[in-house]
Parts: C-alpha cells; structure tokens; sequence
C-alpha cells in the first residue's frame, strides 16, 4: 500500500510527505501561489515521464545495453472547461549510445502496452502520444494503446 501526507504551508503551498521525502507544490502568481513547488498537474507530467523511463532504462539494461543518455519531455494540451485536466499529451524520449533501434522500440512499446501503471491511469482521459529518438534520429512515433 502506498501513503502519502500534505500539510499546509501558506497561500496556495504545500508540502507532501512520502515517507520522509518531501515535495513541495504550489501555484502560479496568478492563482495566489508563489511558485515554490511544481503544480499538482506539472506533478503528474513529471510521473508519467519518470514511470516509462524507469521502465525503459530497466529493460534497456536487462538486455545488457549500456545507455549514453536519457532525456525525456512532454508536451501536454488542456481543456479549457472543469474539470481542467490534460486532453492530449506528446511524451519525446532521447536516447544516445550504442542502441539498436529495435530494442529500444521494444522497451517503449513495453513500457506504452504494458508495464507503466502511471501513464495507464491517464490514458484513460488523455490521448497520449510519443516520439523516439535514437542519437538524435527519429526511430519511432505513435499514440500510446496499452493492451486490454
């Protein structure tokens, strides 16, 4: 079981507690915060990048291939009627090293079928596509469709 804490700062910050690691959220100005944290939407950008490239990374090394580097980013569209959340998202993988195109398209199509719990959730409300680059040469792109 997962659990976490928030406690009240001012203004719009907070602090959340997963078991002694602490982040901060807030708001923009524009929404009474001071921006001393990531949004609780920024949040979410930030995990379902981190889930698929732990997944990716763990993959890649379990086929014993050596990464150079791995950058993600993401790109998220939202609707303009509240609920407010993310109607479309492009998430940009950039790999660099010694990588076979073909393993590193199995990893993500892994990842983007199966494996990543986080970015399962948000496909369920968001179209979520995605490009892959190998040293800096598109291998791959598509909409992410996880198995039923």
């Amino acid at each position: 079981m997962l659990n976490a804490n928030l406690s009240w700062i001012d203004n719009m910050h907070f602090e959340c507690n997963n078991d002694g690691l602490v982040t901060a959220i807030d708001a923009p100005a524009d929404h009474g915060g001071g921006r001393n944290g990531p949004t609780p939407k920024e949040l979410i950008l930030n995990a379902m990048m981190g889930c698929t490239a732990m997944d990716v990374v763990a993959i890649l090394k379990k086929m014993r291939l050596e990464i150079g580097e791995f950058k993600m980013s993401i790109e998220a569209e939202k609707t303009a009627d509240h609920p407010v959340h993310f109607k479309t998202a492009t998430m940009i993988y950039r790999l660099k090293g010694e990588l076979p195109a073909e393993k590193v398209i199995k990893a993500v199509d892994f990842s983007l079928t199966r494996y990543c719990g986080v970015n399962f959730m948000i496909s369920k409300t968001c179209i979520i596509s995605y490009k892959v680059y190998v040293n800096d040469i598109e291998i791959k792109s598509g909409k992410v469709e996880f198995a039923p």
